[in-house]
Order: structure tokens, then sequence, then C-alpha cells
């Protein structure tokens, strides 16, 4: 993990409330993490992943449940493991996927899973959770949201580790009302895409041809990976270990992108320009290529989320706005203002 990742201290502050509101204090799993309590003001900042996986851990223990009261029952911890080894000798990913919403169906705490598949593309719907009337309808929609935001990451984020390549979505879709522009950008950064708000339903649209990446993983690996739990869940998006896939979280991790230099981004990686242009040559791309990529689906993302121009071409680090609208142009071919 990159030195001085940081993670929204959003979840922490949610799952504590929530947790504290069924009657758990928060307090151990929190001081465990050396977060400040301060962290349940709308104000705090962020955390580093580390942080955010000793909490995890922490109301693990504290309350028995792997979703920690998020889901319509508890979920007694080691289900995840159990529900990891009937898909870890799967073919590919859209049999493992498959293999995932049945086995689930046996666990009434978690969300029911469809799969929906068409001729280019497959849609995974996430179906709402039945729960009783034991909690107040206020926390029971907190929890909702919460256990959805969770669910889609953990699909996401486990599914590029089985295949240990970036899996790229088409849509990503959330019931939630569409929350500050801010925290709308925090959703696009975590999955890839542009995260679109008040669906009906929660659901993840993905490319047929990464359903067919094959399962790398084993049970040997899968041990490793669950005694990190749930670190490289809130810490790695894309498992792909290609010089392409690291440059281009490198670029996505810049504050201006267009400004770092084969240098800068050589001297993140550890190794040095020549060789990283090399690399990038082999696998049939560029640092230039990569970068627009990475600007191009930013800035469509930050227009889609009310962004200004001026704020866009000051964030992607362009001299003026007037060479943004031109590289605009030249990524979509129509300008900023028509694509608005």
């Amino acid at each position: 993990m990159t030195s001085g990742r940081t993670v929204p201290a959003d979840f922490v502050r949610r799952a504590a409330t929530l947790a504290a509101g069924a009657g758990f204090d928060m307090a151990a799993p929190m001081a465990a993490a050396g977060i400040s309590p301060a962290i349940l003001g709308e104000s705090a900042g962020p955390i580093t992943p580390e942080q955010l996986t000793r909490f995890t851990q922490a109301a693990w223990r504290l309350t028995d449940d792997e979703l920690f009261g998020l889901g319509a029952a508890p979920v007694p911890r080691g289900t995840f493991r159990v529900v990891c080894l009937t898909l870890i000798h799967r073919p590919d990913l859209g049999s493992a996927l498959e293999r995932l919403a049945d086995v689930i169906r046996v666990f009434p705490g978690l969300s029911p899973l469809r799969l929906d598949t068409g001729p280019e593309t497959t849609v995974l719907h996430i179906q709402k959770l039945r729960r009783g009337d034991g909690l107040p309808p206020e926390i029971a929609d907190a929890a909702d949201r919460l256990h959805i935001d969770f669910i889609l990451m953990l699909l996401h984020r486990f599914a590029a580790w089985l295949v240990g390549r970036r899996v790229k979505l088409v849509a990503v879709r959330v019931p939630h009302p569409e929350p500050d522009r801010t925290l709308a950008r925090t959703y696009d950064a975590i999955f890839g895409v542009r995260v679109h708000f008040g669906a009906d339903h929660a659901a993840i649209e993905l490319d047929n041809a990464v359903l067919r990446a094959p399962i790398i993983q084993t049970e040997e690996t899968l041990e490793e990976y669950l005694r990190e739990s749930p670190n490289l869940l809130f810490s790695e998006r894309d498992y792909d270990s290609t010089a392409a896939a690291q440059v281009r979280k490198a670029l996505e991790r810049g504050a201006a992108m267009r400004a770092a230099s084969a240098e800068d981004i050589a001297e993140m990686l550890s190794i040095s320009a020549a060789h990283l242009r090399r690399l990038l040559r082999h696998e049939g791309t560029s640092l230039n290529q990569l970068r627009e990529e990475v600007l191009r689906d930013t800035a469509i993302s930050g227009l889609a989320r009310g962004e200004s121009v001026d704020e866009l071409s000051t964030r992607l680090g362009f001299s003026e706005p007037s060479a943004f609208r031109r590289a605009f142009k030249r990524w979509t071919g129509t300008t900023p203002g028509a694509y608005r």
C-alpha cells in the first residue's frame, strides 16, 4: 500500500453511531484503532486503512458479528471464510459470482444477490434486506445504507483479488439520495466509476469479458488474505500488478495529475524513469496515454458532480480553463458545457 494513503472517516462514524444505537459501546474498538472520539463529528478528517482495519476487527470481537449489526440477522464470525471457500475453486469470476448468489441464500443476515446477464454486460443486483421490527425506522434506514456500501465495496474488491487484476465497473447504482459533492466524489474514487444515486436498489454492472477472467487464488492465498482482513478490502481496489496498473493508481492518487513527470511517477514506484518507460512500452501503453485516461475519467465524473470548469482545471493541474476545455474536447469530442 502506498505510504500516506487514507480513507474517509465516514464509515467509522456511521458504524460507531449505529452500533451505539444498538447498545454496543464502541469506545474500545475506537481506542484500539487509535481513533479519537472526535471522529463522530461531521467535520472529522480521514483515517488510514490500518486504523479502519483495527476498528473493524475490534468491532467483530465486540459484537461477534461480521457485519457488526448491519445485517438483518447476526453474521457469525467465520462466515466470510466459509463463503470464500465455496468460490475459490471455481474456474472464472462469472461462475464464482453465480456460486456466491446461491450460497448466501442460506445466510439470513446477508443481502440476497441476483445476476442478470445481457449480451455485453452483467448486472449484479443487491436486494434489500428484510428486517424485523426491532430497529427504529431511522436506524434501520441508516443501517441499510451502510450495509449496502460495505457489500458493494466487498463484492468489487474481492472480485479483483480473486482474478488478480483490475475489475473496471460499467456502472454502480445505490438507492441512497445523492450526498454532498465531496462525499459523492469519494464514492466515485472508491469504485473507479461515477456512482449513480437514487436508484431503485443497489447494483454493480460488469463487462462480460471480465467475468471470463480465471480465478488465480488458492486456499493458501485465501488464508493469507483473511489474516489481513479487512485491510486489503479498504486499501486496495485493484490487484493488477502490471506497471500500467501501478501508474494508474499513482495518477489517481495525485492531486495535480497533469504535472506529474515520468521521474515523479517512477520515484513513487521506486524504479528509474527509463525502466518505467520500457515497462509501459512492453505493455502497449505510455505514461501520457494513462494520464489522459485518468484525467478524462476524473473530468467526466467531476462535471457530473457539478464541479465547474474552473474548479476542475485547477484540481487536475491545467494552466488555465481554456486548456482544460481543449483537452476535454479531445477526449470526448464535445465541450464541457455540451457534455454537462
